[in-house]
């Protein structure tokens, strides 16, 4: 009888350890939990994944958004560095694509409107006279299918969406894929694939809101930025390339070095002002290569960009109000480093096409690296 008390205790520990074991492994894994529905019905996930060094990315299959991304400072205090909602509500009343997965045109076409042969396309001009962030109902504003993946020292979630032909203009269904991961070596990688059966126009990126120094700490004048281009995209007054490129040397847009974001910030001239501009890097290979460094002194935090794209969309928060539909962010607490093909390449036949064709892929990673510096 003794002897099988004892086995019956030996068991129990051990199922208590292996249980243990499992909760400590679960953790960095992908939990899932219903997160509402959209108001025809579709049923909404929140998406957690953390890595073994306890950063945490939160995403919703709603417009495949990152909700947060919380990493730590030089002292080891966590803070979400992503700016988004706590709530499903929020993203569907509205507001200025906060981390959200964009599409399927990212950035601006002139006038709403492109020609692929002899066939022009209309679509709508969501951003005064333009077409913005693929239109009045991009991939921001959809449903996507959303799998939890683990790989090795990685996790994350595969978001899956067929765009289909007609959708806000554009010819041809989409198949797109987007597969957000978070690595062991603090990487939030992105990687974005499309197919189509018509030539259509693609420009896929993500659109998150960053601050370093955490989410409501303030404007991020002071962060420390260097970009890896030696020239800008030229622009006419609504932010429509020409077709030019322009050095950056000697010009407020030159990070070249490290410089404030605020330090030349005034001298843009925009309406409101600040920073709103595309950098042709320097990598036009396709390799994956440095493309911006971030710092915050204050805090410590460091994040590099690395990508295959040939242009960079640095904007630095100017149309938020601090109203609900910006989360409460004031003007210019808040930047976005989008990586993408040049705006406008559909109608600037200079640019490197942006024209998907059946048979062909699109492929775009981008990958977002943390770290602490004294």
């Amino acid at each position: 009888m003794r002897r099988n008390s004892q086995w019956i205790g030996l068991i129990a520990f051990l199922c208590l350890t292996l249980t243990s074991v499992l909760q400590a492994a679960d953790k960095t894994g992908v939990q899932v939990e219903a997160w509402g529905k959209t108001p025809d019905g579709q049923k909404i996930s929140l998406y957690t994944f953390t890595n073994k060094n306890g950063l945490t990315v939160k995403m919703t299959n709603y417009g495949a958004i990152v909700v947060s991304v919380e990493t730590p400072d030089k002292n080891g205090d966590f803070a979400n560095i992503n700016a988004g909602f706590d709530n499903l509500d929020s993203y569907i009343a509205g507001h200025p694509y906060f981390g959200s997965t964009v599409g399927r045109f990212c950035n601006r076409i002139a006038n709403g409107k492109f020609s692929i042969g002899k066939k022009e396309y209309t679509l709508a001009t969501n951003n005064g006279d333009h077409h913005l962030h693929g239109g009045e109902k991009g991939y921001d504003k959809v449903v996507w299918t959303g799998t939890p993946v683990k790989r090795s020292g990685a996790s994350g979630v595969e978001f899956s969406y067929l765009s289909e032909d007609g959708e806000e203009g554009y010819p041809g269904n989409l198949a797109i894929k987007a597969t957000y991961l978070l690595t062991n070596n603090n990487e939030l990688v992105v990687d974005l694939t499309a197919a189509t059966d018509q030539a259509t126009p693609v420009n896929l990126t993500n659109h998150n809101y960053w601050n370093l120094g955490g989410v409501g700490s303030g404007t991020i004048h002071d962060h420390l930025l260097k970009v890896e281009a030696d020239k800008s995209l030229d622009v006419d007054e609504d932010l429509i390339p020409t077709g030019k490129l322009n050095d950056v040397a000697g010009t407020p847009l030159d990070f070249r070095t490290f410089h404030k974001i605020g330090e030349r910030i005034e001298e843009n001239n925009l309406d409101p002002n600040g920073y709103d501009h595309c950098y042709a890097l320097r990598n036009q290979n396709g390799k994956r290569a440095l493309a911006a460094t971030v710092k915050d002194t204050k805090s410590g935090r460091v994040m590099k960009i690395y990508t295959d794209q040939i242009g960079l969309q640095f904007y630095s928060g100017n149309f938020l109000t601090g109203d609900e539909s910006s989360g409460g962010n004031d003007y210019q607490t808040l930047f976005c480093l989008e990586t993408q093909h040049y705006p406008n390449s559909p109608n600037i036949k200079s640019f490197p096409t942006t024209i998907l064709k059946p048979g062909e892929k699109y492929h775009h990673v981008t990958v977002h690296e943390f770290s602490v510096e004294d």
